[in-house]
């Protein structure tokens, strides 16, 4: 008999760790590496450390200043079985850092006149989605894009979307780690408008009061990965292009990502990252139902170039993607003082969060953990990618002393 699944929910790691105790012992202390770090050798034998000291099979680094890429260096494993280096080149998936495509798209809809951040959601579905708790409620886009909709993530259908790749071997360590503790299964994908459909709609197998709060759209921040989803789907329906197609022709294609996708099927699979439990429980390939919100593959290369374009966005340098006012409505503060968690952030721009005069976003699924942030000045940022675990406990405490310490040393590097 197949074990009951334990519940462990996605959140954002920035959440996870304003619940986590910061009492550490001496040897978790994150403080940074002795020397001096002010060239790109010094910072790589600093990074070498913390990564020698670390339990992530393998990590890469991507630091931006002053409109340039100032530092791009991978360590440790891609695959610890068959001894791959991990390399800047290395594909796995972001997690949430996906939102941040999620809503580079809804900016380029709006620059193109589908619709405005007030639109009613209705007023582009294709079928009216509407909050039982809150009958005559308008959710407007603006709503969705600041995880203040009312409309949120329950647990028990959450993690019916996750399912492990066909053809991925059902007898490993892993795939029975990943069937037992988040009951997946192993079977094909839902369209994404199936899923919605199943979720939201009152006819729907999915759906259930619990996936709705008892708020007015716009009074409440609840973190929702469904509803960026359907963020997606209201791009998709205004502007008649499959969400993937749109965010390939609009966001990927102008910025050179040859090498990202949301369908891990049409990448090399010799430049993928095997993820990682713990250094010895590889997984399996697994996928989500509803995909924007967290499963875009690429690599350290890749998602720089983004980085660097949102960077000069922030700047006012760059009208690649979308127009200047573009740039600017991506990561204005939506929000009135005291919506947004104190935990998550300052404020909320288009799922980009602000906070510390930094604009930022994370994302964590099993076997990938990732951080993304740059100072809103667009004068510098960096990227961590790592194919290790954070979503439980001790996993989440490796996070925290391995991307404080890279934090800390990227810092050092930076000022210097």
């Amino acid at each position: 008999m197949m074990k009951k699944p334990i519940l462990i929910f996605w959140i954002p790691i920035w959440v996870l760790l304003a619940l986590t105790s910061c009492d550490k012992d001496d040897d978790n202390q994150a403080t940074p590496p002795a020397a001096t770090i002010s060239t790109p050798a010094e910072l790589t034998a600093a990074l070498t450390e913390v990564y020698d000291a670390s339990n992530a099979p393998g990590f890469a680094v991507s630091i931006v200043t002053n409109g340039s890429i100032s530092y791009q260096q991978a360590f440790g494993k891609a695959n610890l079985e068959n001894n791959k280096p991990y390399t800047n080149q290395t594909i796995q998936p972001i997690g949430s850092i996906s939102k941040t495509f999620v809503a580079a798209a809804v900016v380029k809809a709006i620059d193109q006149g589908h619709f405005t951040l007030e639109t009613d959601i209705n007023d582009i579905l294709p079928v009216a989605i509407s909050n039982p708790k809150q009958a005559n409620a308008v959710i407007r886009v603006k709503h969705l894009v600041t995880h203040t909709s009312g409309l949120i993530d329950h647990p028990a259908a959450y993690f019916l979307a996750y399912h492990i790749l066909p053809g991925e071997n059902l007898s490993t360590a892993g795939s029975q780690l990943l069937q037992d503790i988040f009951g997946m299964q192993q079977r094909e994908g839902l369209p994404l408008d199936d899923f919605l459909a199943a979720y939201y709609l009152e006819d729907g197998e999915l759906f259930g009061l619990e996936n709705f709060a008892s708020i007015t759209p716009g009074a409440a921040w609840n973190y929702s990965n469904i509803a960026t989803a359907l963020t997606a789907f209201v791009v998709e329906s205004a502007t008649d292009i499959p969400f993937k197609e749109y965010v390939r022709m609009h966001i990927l294609e102008p910025l050179g990502m040859d090498h990202t996708a949301y369908d891990l099927a049409s990448l090399n699979s010799n430049d993928v990252a095997r993820l990682y439990w713990d250094e010895d429980t590889p997984l399996p390939s697994y996928a989500n139902d509803f995909y924007p919100d967290g499963s875009i593959h690429t690599n350290s290369e890749d998602l720089t170039k983004f980085l660097l374009d949102m960077m000069k966005g922030a700047k006012g340098q760059s009208n690649t993607l979308f127009s200047k006012e573009g740039y600017d409505l991506l990561f204005d503060a939506l929000l009135p003082n005291g919506v947004t968690p104190a935990t998550v952030g300052d404020n909320q721009g288009i799922f980009w969060v602000l906070k510390d005069g930094k604009i930022m976003h994370n994302g964590s699924d099993p076997g990938t953990t990732c951080d993304l942030q740059f100072q809103k000045t667009g004068d510098s940022g960096y990227i961590l990618l790592t194919n290790m675990d954070a979503t439980i406990g001790e996993h989440l405490s490796n996070w925290t002393n391995l991307s404080t310490k890279v934090d800390a040393a990227v810092s050092e590097f930076i000022q210097a």
